[in-house]
């Protein structure tokens, strides 16, 4: 797993890094002083519209998310673009391993049930457990293989080995957490310091002009809006995951409770 978020975290570098230094190739023939003539902005906005219709509205986007990415602080924006890849990588990793961890609890306590009570094997009821994968099968080897000690060992056994499991389950969400909380927090960051600068800039100008105002509280707000998408997809991605934990958490409490009704009913047969 490690070596799997390193390659996503690279990965994803590489593409941001190529996302960064693109550039938009102006129009042929386009002078590179900006006139200050209205007629020349209409037919520049209607030339983008043009461009932007045969893009698609895919391309679209791509070149609208590119453009705002560009303006906004690239030190912020890189931060903020790393905390998203760095918590994707930890969110894909839980969902990976969670996945794993399901299984079939009816038909595992199926076959525990059928060796222990049927053919009373206690070997083959702990080699079935060995061979399934997943937090359930390893709290079930855990009981049988202390059975031998008697029904209330395999039960402490059973309860002491599901917090060790619900603690694995829950490995580097202090992380994830982490990068939900700090992505906003960097939004917010690079806003404020963009704002700084603007007055900075309205300072050596000596005059409240509305474009360098307004010039300075765009890029100062684009890294805040980064930083919220960033924090609302991590989010989701956390949600579902802890939506799953509680799924596997609730299949081993109640499996565990069937696994003891089993204990029990041999320990019954055992005293007749």
């Amino acid at each position: 797993m490690k070596k799997f978020i390193a390659l996503f975290t690279l990965l994803s570098f590489l593409s941001f890094g190529i996302f960064a230094q693109e550039t938009v190739v102006p129009a042929e023939g386009q002078e590179e002083t900006v006139v200050a003539d209205s007629a020349a902005v209409v037919q520049e906005d209607a030339v983008a519209e043009d461009a932007a219709a045969e893009e698609g509205p895919i391309g679209g986007i791509y070149k609208s998310l590119k453009i705002k990415f560009i303006e906004g602080s690239a030190g912020f924006m890189s931060c903020v673009a790393l905390a998203l890849v760095l918590g994707l990588a930890f969110c894909i990793e839980r969902i990976l391993y969670l996945n794993m961890s399901s299984v079939d609890v009816k038909v595992l306590l199926a076959k525990i049930e059928k060796a222990l009570l049927e053919e009373k094997d206690v070997e083959k009821a702990m080699n079935i457990c060995k061979n399934t994968r997943g937090p359930v099968a390893s709290i079930f080897y855990q009981g049988i293989s202390r059975l031998d000690q008697g029904v209330e060992v395999a039960e402490k056994s059973i309860i002491s080995y599901g917090g060790v499991q619900t603690g694995l389950m829950e490995r580097n969400f202090p992380w994830i957490s982490l990068f939900i909380a700090i992505s906003p927090s960097l939004g917010f960051l690079g806003t404020v310091i963009g704002m700084i600068q603007a007055f900075d800039k309205i300072q050596q100008v000596g005059d409240i002009s509305p474009t360098v105002v307004a010039g300075g509280m765009k890029v100062a707000l684009i890294t805040t809006v980064f930083g919220l998408i960033s924090a609302m997809i991590l989010q989701i991605f956390f949600n579902y995951i802890l939506s799953k934990v509680d799924s596997i958490v609730g299949d081993m409490e109640d499996s565990s409770i069937s696994l003891l009704d089993i204990f029990a009913k041999m320990d019954i047969a055992q005293n007749k």
